[in-house]
């Protein structure tokens, strides 16, 4: 897979993205993620990329024409299965999204700033919008950040064990049970019988209890209650 992420201030990206799995995926060439700087393609003297917008509104806007040079230049190179905008009032990104977006192979990211993108280039190039949650950041890198972690951890090869990902929260539209580890007793708290029993049939059907329960608990959404 490659990513290619679109920003106005590209060193947020440069620490998330260079550590952990991701890093050991981008290693192993499992994954191709560049950063392109959208000041680059700026056609004023001082890189501006931002301008005020039509009809007086408080705050700046990012202006059309680097953002279109941007995105004309990289898409002019190959294609791209998705190219994603970054924005509050975008459907809120979920594990469903994150498991279609592992099986692309081109994605283009685009990071908001400011009061956001000059609506032309979401109405004519955004193929897809996404928001991390119902809440104003000061830019889109940090969402970018998160869906790409979401993203890369699914790709074959990414994870030390790839079924670790299968029992991940949300993947089957529950949550996670509780997990421990030694020693199985620690300050007179103890772990659960069942799983110290090695009967795996036990185990699983004890899992799927504490799933349900923990969901119906917690995020009774999940469950259409």
């Amino acid at each position: 897979m490659r990513i290619d992420i679109l920003s106005v201030v590209p060193e947020l990206l440069e620490s998330p993205l260079n550590h952990s799995i991701i890093k050991r995926a981008k290693e192993k060439g499992i994954v191709e993620i560049y950063i392109h700087n959208i000041r680059d393609w700026s056609k004023d003297k001082h890189r501006k990329v931002d301008d005020y917008s039509f009809g007086g509104d408080a705050g700046l806007v990012m202006a059309v024409q680097p953002i279109f040079d941007c995105i004309n230049e990289l898409t002019s190179r190959r294609h791209y299965d998705e190219i994603i905008y970054t924005a509050p009032d975008a459907p809120t990104f979920n594990q469903k999204m994150a498991n279609e977006l592992s099986l692309k192979e081109n994605i283009m990211i685009l990071c908001g700033h400011y009061k956001g993108i000059d609506h032309r280039i979401r109405e004519h190039l955004i193929t897809r919008e996404i928001s991390v949650g119902d809440y104003v950041l000061t830019g889109g890198e940090l969402p970018a950040c998160i869906m790409t972690d979401a993203v890369v951890r699914l790709l074959p090869g990414a994870m030390g064990d790839e079924t670790s990902a299968l029992t991940d929260s949300f993947q089957d539209n529950l949550l996670a049970p509780p997990v421990y580890t030694r020693p199985a007793e620690f300050n007179g708290w103890r772990v659960p019988d069942v799983l110290l029993s090695g009967n795996h049939a036990l185990i699983d059907e004890w899992q799927e209890q504490q799933a349900l329960e923990r969901t119906r608990r917690l995020r009774p959404d999940l469950l259409g209650e």
